[in-house]
């Protein structure tokens, strides 16, 4: 490969007097753009003609990695194929095409859509009723907190400020409840990886039932464990006055076992493009519909003057009629079953720290063997050499070489076969061949980065680029 072309900045292409495209002749005169118009100085564009520009970003496309290239097996985040079926409805121009502020008598078909994707989430999850306003997950939660919130206020019990989380959960649900206004108080997990029941007793006696707004659970939990205390929680919270907030980011291995209504759950968010297989890698887009159970709809805030992210709420309805009753009943048993294949066939080299039934996710510590000195991060870096997305890494923080694996429902026996098989390799090449593996990757673009210097002093602009040069 040229790396000429395909290898640089764009900028780096740049010709002076080099033309991308031209105008036909201006048939209609000269006018001159107003002074206050104006750019004060040219705007730093590269000068490139067009082939150069299509194969260079054709190129750079080629190096991104995605569920439609290969396994992406990314734990706590799942990363399900998005059926194209989906795209296909939502790019329909009657869709499409809408905009949030022509007529409302014009727009008849989306509200209906929306409805029916509430009425869809109402039975799925056993809530009452569901916004879809909120833009993605971590919004869901600042949304499903503020339910919470207006409702202790409505009862004028205004000393209600402390959101009780455990140990094992999202990072945003602690940052979402400071968001809020509210204190955050944490209740550390058991040894097999669930919530300490007594723990929370001995916090709630010490803080007081009248000081508790809310617990947030996830379920399963972050090392994709079920809480089977929830009836026990569920009592206890709702007996001090406070509710319970379900964190669905991990709801896909429930669907078709168990609904957080049916648990005793009062609030609850789903980022839609997980569990409900709409595209979300590089950052977006994302949404996070809000259900509370019957009594708590008149509190949703009015986060939105629009239906959130429409597109996305649209990919998911179709993902839900395409499966149906019958077979989306099936997601959640077989993603639960890739995961625990994965887990069994790797646990004798790989360290498995809680050795118990998992859902659709699991955590390894590591290398069983740890005098190798290859670290979690070196079996990530590893995995893209065989052209395998890396998992989640050093998450959940409650063990210190943590890899979590997601499989998702609908990755093939022979697919999970194949990457068992190179984890199974990396782990023998780390016993016998460990430079191999602490220096990788090899056959990426590029290798080992500094991620510590990257996030120090990031490089993000190209004249910034050219100025570290010199």
């Amino acid at each position: 490969m040229n790396n000429k072309l395909y290898g640089n900045l764009i900028f780096e292409l740049s010709q002076e007097g080099r033309r991308g495209y031209t105008l036909p002749q201006n048939r209609f005169g000269q006018y001159d753009i107003p002074e206050s118009m104006r750019r004060k100085q040219d705007a730093e564009l590269p000068e490139c003609d067009e082939m150069t520009v299509v194969r260079h970003y054709t190129n750079l496309s080629a190096n991104n990695f995605g569920v439609d290239n290969g396994f992406y097996p990314l734990g706590s985040c799942t990363m399900k194929y998005n059926p194209k079926i989906n795209e296909e409805i939502a790019a329909l121009p009657q869709f499409q095409n809408l905009h949030p502020l022509q007529p409302a008598k014009t727009t008849k078909g989306a509200e209906a859509v929306c409805s029916l994707m509430c009425r869809s989430l109402c039975e799925l999850t056993g809530m009452h009723a569901f916004t879809l306003k909120p833009f993605a997950g971590a919004h869901g939660e600042l949304t499903g907190l503020m339910v919470i919130k207006k409702y202790h206020e409505s009862r004028n019990d205004l000393q209600r400020h402390m959101v009780i989380v455990p140990d094992s959960a999202h990072g945003t649900n602690p940052a979402s409840a400071a968001v809020c206004g509210m204190d955050i108080v944490e209740v550390k997990s058991l040894a097999d990886g669930t919530v300490d029941v007594d723990a929370l007793k001995e916090l709630l006696a010490s803080v007081g039932d009248n000081a508790v707004a809310a617990m947030m659970m996830t379920n399963p939990n972050t090392l994709g464990l079920f809480e089977r205390q929830i009836p026990e929680i569920e009592k206890i919270i709702h007996k001090a006055g406070g509710l319970m907030y379900y964190d669905g980011a991990n709801l896909n291995p429930m669907l078709g076992a168990a609904r957080p209504g049916d648990m005793g759950f009062d609030v609850m968010h789903i980022n839609l493009h997980k569990t409900f297989s709409t595209p979300h890698g590089g950052g977006g887009p994302g949404a996070g519909p809000v259900g509370v159970r019957k009594g708590l709809e008149e509190f949703f805030p009015n986060i939105s003057p629009y239906h959130g992210n429409f597109a996305v709420a649209m990919r998911a309805y179709a993902y839900i009629l395409s499966l149906g009753r019958t077979y989306i009943e099936e997601v959640g048993p077989l993603a639960t079953l890739n995961a625990n294949y994965i887990k069994e066939q790797l646990k004798d080299v790989y360290n498995l720290p809680i050795d118990a039934l998992c859902k659709h996710e699991f955590v390894f510590d590591g290398l069983k063997d740890k005098s190798t000195g290859v670290t979690t991060m070196d079996v990530a870096k590893r995995l893209l050499d065989y052209g395998y997305h890396a998992p989640t890494i050093y998450f959940p923080l409650l063990f210190h070489e943590s890899l979590m694996i997601e499989p998702t429902e609908n990755e093939s026996k022979d697919t999970i076969d194949a990457f068992i098989a190179v984890m199974r390799r990396i782990a023998e090449e780390a016993a016998t061949a460990p430079d191999t593996v602490k220096s990788a990757p090899h056959c990426t673009p590029i290798g080992r980065v500094d991620d510590v210097l990257a996030a120090k002093h990031p490089i993000v602009t190209y004249k910034q680029l050219c100025n570290d040069a010199n």
